[in-house]
């Protein structure tokens, strides 16, 4: 009588203890799934594309670009300092470049620039300017300069001769014939203005 009494409760501590268990393995799991600067920087020096065949180049291109794609807003912005990436991004040729930059753009990129360039200029330039600033300032939409202080010599995110280029040709126009290279560059200014147009901060 007393087993069957207590046979609920029994039931209920180890469905409780179940729960627990799968719980924790979900934290667990989504820890060691999550994507991280050190994660695709381990990922760089561990690569060398000129030692790679051309079918291992390019599932390894195709590889970083879905771990860049991973990454929080904040660390990407974080990661777009670094150098390492952009010596790796030297050894590509012009065909591997394109897909990169096509699968680690802002989604809808070419949405993004349409809606931009039907904005008023005077909104146009305000943006740009915005975007240039939270660039110099280390971050944007509410990240801060945590781990973004790169000192003295830390590489800017925008030259200041592609800043010139924008303001000049005009940043559709500029991405639009741009070679790889200068897409690869435009990147954080591109993240910048899509955060603002979907934000509606076109005022």
């Amino acid at each position: 009588m007393k087993n069957r009494r207590f046979r609920p409760l029994i039931y209920a501590a180890i469905a409780l203890v179940m729960v627990w268990i799968i719980a924790l393995t979900v934290f667990f799991l989504s820890g060691k799934s999550k994507m991280t600067i050190e994660k695709v920087d381990g990922f760089l020096a561990s690569t060398d594309l000129t030692q790679l065949s051309a079918a291992d180049r390019a599932r390894a291109v195709d590889e970083f670009g879905d771990m860049v794609n991973g990454l929080s807003a904040e660390d990407r912005m974080k990661w777009r300092r670094e150098e390492a990436w952009k010596k790796w991004f030297k050894a590509m040729n012009d065909a591997e470049r394109s897909k990169f930059i096509e699968k680690t753009l802002p989604s809808g990129v070419k949405q993004m620039l349409d809606a931009f360039s039907q904005l008023p200029a005077d909104q146009r330039k305000k943006m740009v300017d915005n975007a240039v600033n939270n660039l110099k300032q280390g971050g944007a939409n509410g990240m801060n300069n945590q781990g973004g202080n790169y000192g003295q010599n830390g590489a800017p995110p925008l030259s200041p001769e592609l800043e010139q280029q924008v303001r000049q040709i005009g940043l559709a126009e500029l991405y639009t014939h741009s070679t790889p290279q200068t897409k690869a560059d435009l990147a954080p200014l591109l993240d910048q203005v899509e955060t603002q147009i979907r934000n509606g901060r076109m005022n």
